[in-house]
Order: C-alpha cells, then sequence, then structure tokens
C-alpha cells in the first residue's frame, strides 16, 4: 500500500509537473493553459455523454431483472477518466482519455474486472444484492 501511495502522491505529481514546465518551455505558458483548460472542458463534456449512456444501460439492465455488470464496469472507468482529465498534466490527460472512449476502454474494464474479482474471491470485499 505504501508504493501506490508514494506513486499516487508523489511520482505522478512530480513527472506532471516536469511535463508541464517543458511544454511551457517549448510552446509558452498561454499555449500550456490552453491546453490545459481545453483537456478539462473536453474530458467533462465526453465524462458527461459516456455517463448518460451508460446510466441509461445500467437502469434498462436492472428494470430487466439483470445485473449490469459490464455497465458498471464503464461507469467505474468513466469516473476514473474523468477525474484524471480534470487533474492539471499530460499524462494523467491520456489516461483519462483512453478511460472515456469506449474502444480504448475494454482493457482496463478487463484489468479493473477481475481486479474485483480477486477481491471478491479473497473474502476482503462483499457485494449484496437484493
Amino acid at each position: 500500500m505504501y508504493k501506490i501511495l508514494v506513486f499516487f502522491f508523489i511520482l505522478i505529481p512530480a513527472i506532471e509537473v516536469t511535463l508541464l514546465v517543458t511544454s511551457s518551455h517549448l510552446i509558452g505558458i498561454w499555449a500550456t493553459f490552453l491546453i490545459i483548460l481545453g483537456t478539462g472542458i473536453i474530458g467533462a463534456y465526453l465524462a458527461k455523454q459516456q455517463g448518460v449512456e451508460v446510466v441509461r444501460e445500467i437502469r434498462y439492465r436492472m428494470s430487466r431483472g439483470q445485473f449490469p455488470t459490464d455497465s458498471l464496469l464503464d461507469g467505474v472507468c468513466i469516473l476514473i477518466g474523468a477525474t484524471l482529465l480534470l487533474t492539471p498534466g499530460y499524462a494523467t490527460d491520456i489516461l483519462g482519455f483512453l478511460l472515456l472512449i469506449p474502444v480504448t476502454r475494454k482493457p482496463f474494464k478487463v484489468l479493473i474486472g477481475k481486479w474485483m474479482e480477486k477481491k471478491i474471491r479473497d473474502g476482503s470485499t462483499k457485494i449484496i444484492w437484493r
């Protein structure tokens, strides 16, 4: 767990700051600012669009008595992707866009699904369905 925290709170911000400073030297501070602003706006739009579609799919499946596993994984990816896109930085933006685009989201859904399955099998997570 400690390694994960170091990764998220030290390494990723250090990479992002380095990329942003380098970018501002290469293309200028205003261009860098506009890219950060633009990816945030585009990311928010895509997240809203994808999120509405996923909520519709979840409601449809639940109205038919089906468990919306795939749609819930889509929702998790969209939530993480939107959060990453609202975080300033190039690396987080790339990962955020990959999580929001349905075609590139599939490998992440497989990884998240396997991780969740492992948590459920070892008993550290329980799902209650009523």
